[in-house]
């Protein structure tokens, strides 16, 4: 806890994305008047490493990292410190935090956000932390396991089980009663709801940018814009474009 207004806010944040811990410092170097930089980590191993070494007052910690988790991070440090988790994107954590138990930042970061938590801490700096080590534990239980991942797609077509990669599918959209999942070959229907097929895909393959449909994010060819509010994702392997809603514009604001 910090004993007064005038000082200093200890910091480590924690990425495993060099991109992400560059921009990390270039955005709190602006706030330099009360925040300071003690660590920065490129792990989940590396933040609790030094953590221990250096006691600041707040880690913002991404969700998924390497050896450890900012989940399993945030657990270990308890209420020895404020916690501020990132992630690219986790309906469950966001809605959660979103009811103001813990504060978290959508990556890209962006600066007005920033700023906005910023000034949170700020404002609570007299308030010491809580124990989040419960609640990162029940995150944790809704978060897939590595070993978990999705590998392949298994489909009814007539009378036979096809079966193909997951890395091979352009894009899955609700159907109906049914998810309908595109390939450059297939074009077919399987029964399990989008819902639980954003559990069991990679979060750094497959985003949902609408809530009846995920992308490859690594079949994108372009983004267009038809007017301030209407995007869609022009995908190489397909002539379909797919709509992105307002929920997910964060995704495509760097890119």
């Amino acid at each position: 806890m910090i004993d007064k207004q005038s000082e200093k806010i200890r910091c480590l944040f924690a990425d495993d994305e060099p991109l992400m811990r560059d921009r990390m410092r270039d955005l709190l170097a602006l706030h330099g008047e009360h925040f300071e930089v003690v660590a920065e980590a490129v792990n989940g191993q590396d933040a609790l490493d030094k953590f221990l070494d250096t006691k600041p007052d707040v880690c913002f910690l991404d969700i998924r990292m390497p050896l450890l988790s900012g989940l399993d991070v945030a657990s270990e440090i308890g209420d020895r410190a404020k916690i501020v988790l990132c992630t690219a994107y986790d309906q469950f954590a966001i809605e959660a935090f979103e009811r103001g138990v813990v504060d978290y930042l959508l990556k890209p970061i962006e600066e007005d956000r920033l700023a906005v938590t910023l000034a949170r801490l700020r404002s609570t700096v007299d308030v010491p932390p809580e124990d989040l080590t419960p609640m990162m534990h029940l995150f944790n239980s809704h978060q897939p396991r590595s070993g978990e991942r999705l590998r392949w797609i298994k489909a009814l077509v007539g009378q036979d089980v096809k079966m193909f990669p997951v890395d091979d599918v352009i894009f899955f959209q609700s159907d109906t009663k049914y998810t309908r999942v595109v390939t450059e070959k297939e074009d077919v229907l399987i029964r399990t709801p989008l819902k639980e097929l954003v559990n069991g895909l990679d979060p750094d393959v497959f985003w949902q940018v609408h809530r009846g449909a995920i992308v490859n994010v690594q079949r994108i060819s372009k983004i267009t814009r038809d007017g301030i509010e209407k995007h869609s994702l022009v995908l190489r392997g397909c002539n379909e474009k797919i709509n992105v809603s307002r929920h997910f514009f964060h995704l495509f604001k760097q890119m």
